[in-house]
């Protein structure tokens, strides 16, 4: 692969850049502070309405959906997006504000790959316009989801409609006042073969039947003004026409959402290592301890470069990952996806966690973004499929693939 980035990305990444430095960067703590006092801490602030006409007039927009799915996105591949992402990642919020931002991008590349007509115009054009935000229900809080085949909600056909009876929670999105439609992930037959007892389904809002009992907080932070709702489904209603692809096509949906979603948040916890890098270089060139800069320090010094080393070896590997999706698919990327995936959300962690301890009481406090930082990386270690599952799936192809080679 090559190493440089193409005239476009090159382009788009100044032009993202300059946006941050000039209207995001500034913001930031003032934004992030101001739902400790507001009342209701679901709604958007009218600033991210506001920046994401200017980010739209500005052409930085819908910069996820590759060019398989125009004319909805940018039309870039997975590597000229990669540090787009980076740079977005870098303000953990701001992927909103290009209509880039999770579960929404997931969302939308359902719909557009595998959505209806009709479930495209009521859904996925206002998604794309960035009119309404979305939400993902899958994870279960009685059954271990992250082997998709144990849940347990319920889809059953009754004429012409699904009815839905189910408890989830980490709903991502679904606590956001504009959040008006989810896909939901349930069982419709299980007494088929186990990868065909799954199916997704749109499931508005307001449906009634529809009951979210609490935002879910992660690390301590819920994430407003997005959220992760805990959601009863009692007799949810919904007609047939909402069913996305057909019956037992669940997991196929999973495994293809998933891939591009797994990518995008190594991608952003790479832009937040960055960042946090950056930030511990200011501090210590700043900061003075036992009679000289902490930048004069040995193991100071020591760290820093090990938290490069570790950033550029992640990044590597996740153009390497993204490279290899846009030239064999997702199917035969699978075992860089599931690396990178290991490999991104530990390496954030271990950059933040030096960036905090780098920043001393400051670091843990609300006056830096390197606590959410860190708990955002530390999340991501169990959404879309924990460490271990990647581990064993990827251990175990490595096996394979070695058996094979050795027969021939």
């Amino acid at each position: 692969m090559h190493f440089e980035y193409n005239d476009k990305t090159k382009s788009l990444a100044e032009k993202l850049t300059t946006f941050m430095q000039t209207h995001v960067y500034p913001m930031e703590q003032a934004y992030l502070a101001s739902f400790q006092t507001t009342d209701s801490p679901w709604k958007t602030p009218a600033v991210i309405d506001t920046l994401k006409e200017q980010a739209r007039e500005a052409g930085l927009w819908n910069l996820f959906l590759p060019e398989e799915y125009l004319p909805y996105g940018a039309g870039l591949s997975n590597l000229d997006y990669a540090p787009l992402c980076e740079i977005m990642g870098r303000v953990p919020f701001a992927s909103e504000i290009f209509n880039c931002s999770a579960p929404d991008t997931g969302n939308m590349e359902v719909l557009a790959k595998y959505g209806s007509d009709q479930q495209k115009a009521a859904w996925l054009e206002p998604l794309l316009a960035g009119e309404i935000r979305s939400g993902f229900a899958m994870t279960e809080p009685d059954v271990a989801s992250s082997d998709a085949t144990n849940i347990q909600t319920s889809i059953v056909k009754k004429g012409d409609h699904y009815v839905i009876n189910g408890h989830k929670w980490y709903t991502s999105g679904a606590m956001n006042e504009n959040c008006k439609i989810m896909i939901v992930m349930g069982k419709t037959d299980p007494t088929a073969a186990r990868h065909k007892q799954q199916s997704q389904i749109l499931v508005p809002m307001d449906t009634p039947g529809v009951t979210v009992k609490r935002p879910m907080g992660a690390m301590g932070y819920l994430d407003e003004p997005v959220g992760h709702a805990e959601i009863v489904f009692d007799n949810v209603s919904v007609p047939a026409d909402n069913i996305i692809l057909g019956e037992g096509r669940g997991f196929e949906i999973a495994q293809g959402r998933l891939g591009p979603g797994r990518i995008h948040h190594c991608m952003r916890l790479i832009g937040c290592a960055q960042r946090a890098l950056d930030m511990a270089c200011e501090r210590v060139s700043q900061r003075e301890a036992f009679g000289k800069p902490l930048s004069k320090q040995q193991s100071v010094r020591e760290s820093i470069a090990t938290m490069h080393c570790d950033i550029e070896q992640a990044r590597l590997l996740t153009l390497k990952a993204a490279d290899q999706m846009d030239r064999h698919g997702n199917k035969v990327a699978k075992d860089l996806i599931a690396a990178i995936k290991i490999v991104a959300p530990r390496m954030a962690c271990r950059v933040i966690d030096e960036a905090i301890q780098m920043h001393g009481a400051l670091g843990t406090s609300q006056d830096t973004p390197l606590a959410g930082m860190y708990a955002y990386a530390r999340t991501v270690r169990l959404a879309d499929g924990p460490d271990q599952v990647h581990m064993m799936q990827l251990g175990k192809s490595i096996i394979e693939k070695r058996a094979q080679e050795a027969v021939k």
